[in-house]
């Protein structure tokens, strides 16, 4: 049996890392992430996780791990910004409010499916002009949901969470670690 990590996120990579888990292979699903009309963070970001499971190969007898995180100010969902300009607005508009930061998992191993959902709070502060105009230089905020990495520089934006510092990053790791137990793979006890 082999872990396939099906995402090509370095950040969902480290967080295994540290419960001591190294996957076997780690291939990004490639799939349409267009949320459908009118569809919810929650069930959006569920759906993302599952069809990234789907999509991603391996054998019968392979353990494939998909997330997707979302985040969500009310029934919008912020994905990742197509631009600076879309950066911005996402977080002036997060600026002063508490949004939810939603992550998915989904495990599959052949027909079996096995999935979570983790929903924090986060609040932000409102950012300055001088502020705002520095982390969108950084670039920190290209390919990341809502337009921020809350381990990166908008670290320092961030007043209160309530919920999952990991699964704000990208994958929560205490239920990640009782999915693949859950599942057959022994988190603790094998060689990292």
């Amino acid at each position: 049996m082999r872990l396939i990590l099906a995402s090509a996120s370095p950040r969902r990579r480290e967080l295994l890392g540290q419960i001591g888990v190294n996957p076997d292979l780690v291939a990004g699903a490639d799939i349409d992430e267009t949320p459908r009309k009118d569809e919810l963070p929650r069930p959006y970001c569920l759906r993302m996780a599952r069809e990234k499971a789907a999509a991603a190969a391996g054998g019968p007898d392979d353990l494939i791990l998909a997330a997707d995180t979302t985040v969500a100010l009310g029934r919008r969902i912020l994905g990742k910004p197509a631009d600076a300009a879309e950066a911005a607005a996402f977080l002036v508009a997060l600026g002063g409010r508490r949004h939810r930061v939603i992550t998915a998992l989904a495990l599959r191993r052949g027909d079996r499916l096995w999935t979570r959902e983790v929903v924090s709070s986060v609040r932000m502060k409102r950012l300055s002009d001088i502020e705002l105009n520095a982390y969108l230089e950084s670039g920190e905020w290209s390919g990341k949901a809502g337009g921020y990495a809350i381990q990166g520089l908008a670290a320092a934006f961030v007043t209160w969470i309530e919920g999952s510092h990991s699964a704000i990053v990208g994958l929560p790791l205490a239920e990640t670690a009782a999915l693949l137990q859950a599942a057959g793979w022994p988190v603790f006890g094998r060689g990292a």
